[in-house]
């Protein structure tokens, strides 16, 4: 039997969904979730931020271009491993419990990003120094991927029935808020410091905040219980011994479906969240500070926008603000990039807030949806595989395909209209789903 907290001793079942559960455990839940993709994304937008600088250091500059695309290839490598982390961290968050898996992810994923801030550079170990972040950040993707959906399950396994949806939308709240953090601070850092003095010490300072922001949220994680759940299935000798092969077994038509419903959250979060500040200054011509600005306003405005979908998706269910999300990209897409296009300020931070809030229908409302798609069983597995494996594919390749596209078209609207091709294919996996908002947790 896997090892968890027993029942209580009065010997009453543990009530699911949260009933019973303090608010004082709730908030310790929040947070502790909350930490660990923040961190992860922290560390993603600085490493994006900084390439120019992190290229300079880890490869020879007889040719800095090539150092840049390497450094971003490192980048993508990241992702590749992101599957396998799936099939591990699922299969320990639903055998041996979500706290342990997401205990243990925190943990390889604060301590490979503060490696990184100690790896000398290319001018002091050569080739050594490139091979170093490589491990490292294949380390940080395996670790990384177990945060997202643990983090989710977590939530809305200890969440109240009608609240799962807002409890979820913590954790893209949390990517949103880490990734506008890195940002800041390596704006700030690039605007403070000299190119030398960037090179030297300064682009290590964020990777270093990794650390304690990684143990406080560990020691958070630790004091918790696991989810109410999941504690009645271990205490019922239930849980499965090989939930990632039941998955394929069992549910294999609702992963088929996750995969396609995560689709368009893959391409939108990295081409409206990442990708875009580079189309408007490469693409589009709009100075780096106007592109950087106006990317950050709109990160502001779409955490605000987070919680306000998982309320709604919470009183009128997952598949219509999925779905919602799903026709919004459809129609409107294509003519917002249009208006992106015009070159005025105001405009284009008006558009990708609209961007952003279409998102968020979608990010917002996605983890409870998946959460629920899967019995407790193999809950874990079946959120970290689909997402995982649907963000290495189209996720990590978004902000390449849309370069590529609009290097072969000719036309810098290409990239909306593959995020527009995206929102058809999750539209489908959506419509041939089962709304589960108002069901209680299924174990089967």
């Amino acid at each position: 039997m896997p090892a968890g907290p027993p029942l209580p001793t009065n010997g009453q079942p543990l009530h699911v969904n949260g009933d019973g559960v303090s608010k004082d455990t709730r908030r310790r839940v929040i947070m502790a979730s909350f930490i660990g993709n923040f961190v992860e994304w922290f560390d993603y937008a600085v490493y994006g931020y900084l390439a120019a600088t992190i290229a300079a250091v880890f490869f020879p500059q007889s040719n800095p271009q090539t150092g840049l695309l390497l450094t971003f290839a490192l980048f993508a490598i990241s992702f590749m491993v992101r599957p396998l982390g799936g099939f591990v961290w699922g299969h320990i968050g639903d055998k041996v419990g979500r706290r342990t898996a997401l205990s243990l992810s925190i943990l390889i994923m604060s301590a490979a990003t503060f490696c990184i801030a100690l790896i000398p550079g290319y001018d002091t170990i050569g080739i050594w120094a490139p091979i170093l972040l490589l491990i490292i950040r294949v380390a940080q993707g395996f670790s990384a991927s177990g945060e997202y959906a643990g983090a989710s399950a977590f939530l809305v396994e200890y969440a109240p029935a009608n609240k799962r949806g807002l409890y979820a939308a913590v954790v893209p709240a949390s990517t949103a808020a880490g990734l506008l953090l890195g940002s800041l601070l390596a704006g700030l850092l690039t605007a403070l410091l000299s190119s030398e003095a960037m090179q030297s010490w300064g682009w290590r300072l964020p990777f270093l905040l990794a650390a304690p922001m990684g143990l406080i949220g560990r020691y958070i994680r630790t004091k918790l219980e696991d989810t109410p759940v999941f504690r009645e299935l271990a205490a019922e000798g239930e849980a499965v011994k090989a939930p990632v092969s039941s998955l394929f077994r069992k549910h294999w038509r609702q992963l088929l479906l996750a995969v396609g419903a995560v689709l368009l959250n893959a391409v939108g979060f990295y081409v409206i969240l990442s990708y875009m500040p580079t189309y408007l200054s490469s693409e589009l011509g709009l100075g780096a500070t106007e592109s950087f600005l106006a990317t950050t306003i709109a990160l502001v405005t779409y955490i605000g926008f987070i919680f306000l979908t998982g309320m709604l998706s919470d009183r009128y269910g997952r598949k219509r603000v999925l779905i919602a999300a799903s026709i919004t990209f459809i129609v409107l897409t294509v003519p917002a990039f249009a208006l992106l296009g015009t070159g005025n300020f105001l405009v284009i931070v008006l558009v990708q807030i609209l961007l952003g809030a279409m998102l968020t229908l979608n990010d917002g409302t996605l983890p409870s949806f998946l959460a629920e798609m899967f019995p407790t069983r193999v809950r874990y597995s079946g959120f970290a595989v689909s997402f995982n494996l649907s963000n290495a594919l189209f996720g990590g390749t978004a902000p390449f395909m849309a370069t590529l596209l609009i290097a072969t078209t000719g036309n810098v609207l290409a990239p909306a209209w593959y995020l527009a091709a995206a929102a058809v294919i999750s539209l489908v996996a959506v419509a041939l789903s089962r709304e589960t908002s108002k069901e209680p947790l299924s174990h089967e």
